[in-house]
């Protein structure tokens, strides 16, 4: 694992091992690896995800690219007590724990987080010095939770990048009002439909398994090519999602 500063983000990389092919998938003749970026969610360390790399069976030679987010919640709350907990922007607290102990659903739908934008703005300089040192062809943009809607954001906002298509674990509908009007605008890299992956628990408590319905519904409306993966399960990533994601990966390949 390598790990370095990528514009104003600190990522860790990891490349899978093994034999290479030219002749992958439908890319026949593609030279360029996948290029798999995936952020972690809300709370977690900035190294929360990279134990995906071995448990991804991904094509040799895909990178695997695990950003570390902007902010450091001790540093943002002033808390010692968050210790390695990062965020890639800040939530309301009181409203996360009013909703766990009365068991309203969460709907962040409306929601513009202060500090989306500056996390979108550093996740693009992170992905355009990534670019530099490797081919993006085929970059699928991903994450859990937090990083997932920070990843969508990505894609919806910057249209000039070119993107392979999308990993949403146990993500949510964020900004309907901004998102909707540019997902029907939204193609994959190769002018088809954008591929998403989206999974999530129906007894998420974190973030309500009817949004994240909400935001496949809205995604299938505007064509993208949603595969939707629900589990029994809370606010997790289970082996057999991962198992599917890697099916899913391999096809896009």
């Amino acid at each position: 694992m390598q790990k370095q500063k990528l514009g104003p983000l600190q990522v860790r990389r990891v490349v899978k091992p093994g034999p290479t092919s030219e002749n992958q998938g439908d890319n026949r003749g593609a030279t360029a690896p996948m290029v798999l970026v995936l952020a972690h969610g809300f709370g977690a360390p900035g190294d929360d995800l990279v134990g995906l790399a071995g448990a991804l069976d991904v094509p040799p030679g895909t990178v695997m690219v695990f950003p570390e987010a902007l902010h450091g919640l001790r540093d943002l709350t002033g808390q010692a007590a968050f210790g390695d907990a990062r965020a890639w922007w800040l939530i309301d607290f009181t409203r996360l724990e009013l909703a766990l102990a009365t068991g309203q659903a969460r709907d962040l739908s409306g929601d513009v987080p202060e500090g989306l934008a500056e996390a979108r703005a550093a996740f693009g300089e992170m992905l355009d010095a990534l670019a530099k040192e490797v081919p993006t062809d085929r970059l699928v943009l991903g994450g859990f939770s937090q990083g997932s809607m920070l990843a969508v954001d990505v894609a919806l906002r910057q249209p000039e990048r070119r993107v392979a298509g999308l990993v949403v674990l146990s993500g949510t509908l964020l900004a309907e009002r901004e998102w909707t009007p540019r997902m029907s605008a939204r193609r994959a890299a190769d002018g088809r439909p954008m591929p998403v992956f989206q999974s999530h628990g129906r007894s998420d408590a974190i973030l309500p398994f009817a949004s994240a319905e909400r935001l496949r519904d809205a995604l299938v409306s505007a064509g993208f090519d949603v595969t939707f993966d629900p589990f029994a399960g809370p606010h997790t990533i289970p082996p057999a999602t991962m198992e599917r994601l890697s099916a899913w990966l391999r096809a896009l390949a």
